[in-house]
């Protein structure tokens, strides 16, 4: 087992690991698999700790190996941005020869290159750069995001698991106290004590079915993240609640406007709109074209010029002439509306993300303030209580209802001490990766479950 503090060690290994993929760029697949005899998606995974699992949903999900490609092909198209475009070969066949005094002329072959006005070039690669960085800080917050998404499924998995182990345990000691009540029935006692017994058992036993249904559904959601589309039932998770933890607000709202890369997306999506923007302006100047002509001749015999039979050739220069003023406008006003767009969509988006930080930490806070409740209270007055229940039904001073409802309430108790375990990890690592950092915070005294 491992307790809450190595656990929380684990959520701030992997966050620090995913953004140490997303700066590994393009080396990220050979440097996780360097010395590997086989590929991740071809080891058999039997892991039960949340760093095995963010470890090979970090190695072979193939959504996130989409986005490195991505990334691989927008780092492509930065070099295609800023180089020229493609020359212009042309050639001209005269089906009727044209005769000049120093011969016929049979074919013109023109060889041209445009260049673009001073700066369109380098915004283009400017607005290309900044594309490819905004992929980049896409593929970081795929990572952050999956990481999550796997540890979210992964405590709901776990407090599954530990939901079918409280309630066969209780389930068990029902069946235990079976023969007490069927003997105290033989003796002239309640039949109606050994019926409601009995349904009672038949309903832990049903319950303990759907637990198992809702394993199997669990499962494959996980093992589908995990790129493990074949697998088997995952093994029940190792895990412990939490450690008490007093969350830092404003820190973390500090955090997330310095490290989220769904913000830093958006802030290259800015500067790619404000390079496009530029660009549209310039492309009011005109683009320059440089060319070389060459005439191919066919010898003039009666010709006695000296140049007579030479292939003459020459230089030109031309521009394109961007007139229409009512396209320029247009585009212009597309680009502008473009950057414009990009400013309002990171606004909405930094209002959201920090929306949902608050809403994770009052998550985290509830789920802390119900586990110290009935970790340091409830529960062992619940048991208590029915250790006394039991002990007064022996003596014949209780019936098998108030044993049952005994029974009933330690394990509902008990399901919500670790439901809100559960919930404060999910929220916790919610926290961690909404921020991209380890959650900021001041241990406090925990109470003892």
């Amino acid at each position: 087992r491992i307790t809450g503090h190595v656990l929380m060690e684990i959520v701030d290994a992997t966050i620090q690991r995913s953004r140490w993929m997303a700066v590994a760029g393009l080396a990220l697949a050979a440097v996780l698999h360097a010395g590997k005899p086989v590929t991740a998606a071809e080891t058999p995974f039997s892991g039960t700790r949340l760093a095995d699992y963010l470890e090979r949903a970090l190695d072979a999900n193939p959504g996130l190996k989409a986005f490195e490609d991505r990334h691989r092909g927008a780092l492509a198209d930065v070099e295609v941005a800023g180089t020229l475009p493609d020359p212009r070969l042309q050639v001209t066949h005269f089906v009727e020869s044209v005769q000049t005094r120093t011969g016929t002329q049979e074919n013109v072959f023109v060889l041209s290159q445009s260049v673009p006005w001073f700066g369109k070039l380098r915004q283009r690669e400017t607005a290309a750069t900044a594309e490819a960085e905004a992929v980049y800080f896409l593929w970081q917050a795929r990572q952050l995001g999956l990481v999550r998404e796997v540890a979210g499924l992964y405590f709901d998995y776990a407090f599954t698991g530990r939901s079918f182990a409280l309630t066969g345990e209780n389930l068990e000691l029902l069946e235990l106290f079976q023969p007490i009540v069927e003997e105290r029935v033989r003796a002239g006692g309640d039949l109606n004590a050994l019926l409601r017994l009995q349904v009672e058992i038949e309903r832990l036993r049903d319950r303990l079915k759907s637990l198992e249904q809702t394993r199997a559904a669990q499962s494959a959601r996980l093992a589908a993240l995990l790129a493990l589309p074949d697998a088997d039932l995952l093994p029940w998770p190792e895990w412990q609640p939490p450690e008490p933890l007093a969350i830092d607000g404003p820190a973390l709202h500090v955090a997330l406007e310095a490290n989220n890369p769904v913000l830093a997306m958006l802030d290259r999506k800015i500067a790619s709109a404000e390079a496009r923007r530029v660009l549209a302006r310039l492309e009011r100047f005109p683009d320059l074209m440089l060319g070389v002509n060459y005439i191919q001749l066919d010898g003039y015999a009666g010709s006695t010029l000296p140049e007579a039979g030479r292939d003459p050739w020459g230089v030109s220069v031309g521009i394109s002439l961007p007139i229409w003023e009512g396209r320029n406008r247009a585009r212009d006003a597309g680009a502008l509306a473009a950057r414009t767009a990009a400013a309002h969509e990171r606004r909405d988006r930094e209002n959201r993300l920090h929306a949902d930080l608050d809403a994770a930490i009052a998550r985290h806070d509830d789920a802390m303030r119900r586990l110290e409740l009935y970790g340091g209270k409830l529960l062992g007055l619940a048991q208590q209580a029915l250790e006394i229940t039991r002990t007064s039904y022996e003596a014949g001073r209780a019936t098998v209802l108030e044993v049952i409802d005994s029974e009933r309430s330690l394990l509902d108790l008990q399901l919500q001490y670790w439901r809100a375990a559960a919930e404060a990890w999910q929220s916790r690592v919610a926290i961690q990766t909404l921020v991209n950092h380890p959650v900021a915070g001041r241990p406090r005294a925990a109470s003892a479950p």
